[in-house]
């Protein structure tokens, strides 16, 4: 396996005083499936999103395939940040869209700007995206729209617009945290499944240590913004857990239920200002996606909820 991912010395402040992130050093190989624990407010969501740069770091460097992405910016951030897709908690899917057109969005960051306001995807990518949600399961909702589904589905569609990106990293912070536990053995499954067999690097950020031993290939354990474990499932000790999660026990384990009003947990997008760009709800796959609020003075107007998904190089 050769070096994918390389963090030295890491370190995240939002304050100026507290440690978010508390020097970090972490080598990723190629293919690997890690899994990150912890309590929450350990440091788990920030060390994700510094790594795809959604969260700048206070001090230290994030290598990702032989480039330093901390010292990038602009389109050429943006372009290296197309290589790696990301899964989130709260799907930010656009809700009034259909599901197949927010699997699509996972090629904004290749297409040119005028084609993705317009919707002109090629048909290859069209059955590429259909080929992608039969495999988890949707080919009967692909004209649904996002807001109608359940969490679990949502979280499906998710995973097929990070790897609609075809990425060589694929990032998912806290991605079952909403569901109940059978959605989350089936996103799981699939995710797990799916990576492995493309060869894909993931990193998914978990409270819930009985997942982490059954999916990942390596455990990281963080506590107040450091690494303190670092290795195999079956190393992750009883003993070394309790230490990790220590009067926080209670979030080991998957308790939460599946949110049934999704609409809270998607990101709708509407237009509040007037250059602010908008993904219209198109009632046909194959009819353009444009209309009086979809035309934008240039990239960086696409709204920040359509900004947030894995799809799109920011």
């Amino acid at each position: 396996m050769t070096e994918l991912l390389r963090l030295t010395d890491l370190k995240k402040s939002y304050d100026g005083k507290k440690l978010a992130l508390d020097g970090i050093n972490l080598s990723v190989q190629s293919g690997e499936f890690i899994v990150v624990i912890g309590p929450s407010g350990a440091g788990k969501s920030t060390l994700i999103r510094t790594i795809n740069q959604l969260v700048r770091p206070t001090s230290g460097t994030v290598y990702f395939d032989g480039c330093e992405l901390t010292s990038l910016k602009g389109r050429a951030l943006r372009k290296k940040r197309g290589d790696i897709g990301m899964i989130f908690q709260h799907y930010n899917l656009i809700g009034r869209t259909n599901v197949i057109k927010n699997v699509l969005h996972g090629r904004l960051s290749r297409m040119p700007f005028y084609k993705s306001l317009l919707g002109l995807y090629p048909e290859i990518e069209r059955s590429q995206a259909l080929n992608l949600l039969k495999t988890v399961g949707l080919e009967d909702q692909i004209y649904q729209r996002a807001s109608d589904l359940s969490g679990g589905q949502m979280q499906r569609v998710g995973i097929c617009r990070a790897l609609m990106q075809e990425p060589k990293l694929i990032l998912a912070d806290e991605p079952i945290a909403s569901l109940d536990p059978k959605s989350a053995d089936i996103v799981m499954d699939q995710l797990k499944t799916i990576t492995t067999r493309r060869q894909i690097t993931c990193i998914v950020n978990l409270h819930q240590v009985d997942y982490a031993k059954q999916y990942a290939t390596r455990i990281l354990g963080v506590k107040e913004g450091k690494i303190v474990f670092d290795g195999p499932p079956e190393a992750l000790s009883t003993k070394i857990t309790a230490a990790i999660y220590a009067g926080k026990e209670e979030q080991m384990s998957l308790t939460g239920t599946e949110n049934k009003d999704n609409k809270a947990a998607i990101k709708e997008i509407t237009p509040t200002v007037p250059n602010e760009a908008t993904i219209p709800n198109a009632t046909e796959l194959h009819a353009p996606l444009v209309n009086s609020t979809a035309v934008v003075a240039s990239e960086t107007a696409l709204s920040t909820a359509t900004k947030e998904t894995g799809g799109l190089a920011l």
